[in-house]
């Protein structure tokens, strides 16, 4: 599996921006990509969306950065390098989305599937499992990222947040979820619970 987090300048691909993609590869957690972009001419920029991802208005349009062109292009790269290359992660279907736009705006083939494996489903299914009642807010389910970091024994992904530490966190959580064991060497010195 790919596990992917993007950052963009908002939430909606069709107006909105990549700012950086942060990617690794499950199998071998060691290959890992990281990069930013300039946002495309004529995107929107969101002030609420800068305040999550910590990128500045000067950020975000410097004309040194790559173009999202050349970002996709070294993702499919190094994609290559990867034998499963299903998508998984926090949101992959909003990250996989924005990927996908980048792509058509180009021209560029799509090699990558449609289906994606999200952490909510999988921590959600781990809890019913175990007889654990997933929050609920506002009658539908309050599961968030922070909440399965803690169910799992990890730090929440610090803020601003950044694509590749928020594709660690998602690596880590799925361990967990799906094996009862660490991934990563950052999050070595946080004890897999004994529940997982």
């Amino acid at each position: 599996m790919i596990i992917l987090d993007i950052e963009a300048t908002g939430v909606d691909e069709i107006k909105h921006s990549i700012l950086s993609v942060g990617a690794l590869d499950f199998d071998n957690p060691s290959n890992q990509f990281y990069e930013e972009c300039r946002v495309w001419d004529g995107a929107h920029i969101d002030d609420e969306a800068l305040a999550v991802n910590g990128f500045t208005h000067e950020q975000a349009l410097d004309a040194n950065k790559q173009t999202d062109l050349e970002l996709i292009k070294h993702f499919i790269e190094w994609s290559k390098s990867v034998k499963d290359r299903t998508f998984a992660g926090q949101n992959p279907s909003f990250d996989r989305d924005f990927l996908h736009r980048a792509a058509d705006r180009y021209h560029l083939e799509w090699p990558f599937a449609y289906r994606t494996i999200d952490q909510h489903s999988v921590c959600f299914t781990h809890m019913i499992k175990r007889g654990v009642v997933p929050p609920i807010l506002n009658n539908r389910s309050d599961l968030n990222s922070d909440k399965i970091m803690q169910y799992v024994g990890i730090p929440a992904e610090p803020h601003p947040h950044n694509a590749l530490s928020g594709a660690k966190v998602a690596a880590e959580a799925l361990s967990r979820l799906l094996y009862s064991k660490n991934l990563l060497p950052e999050f070595k010195d946080f004890p897999v619970p004994p529940s997982l």
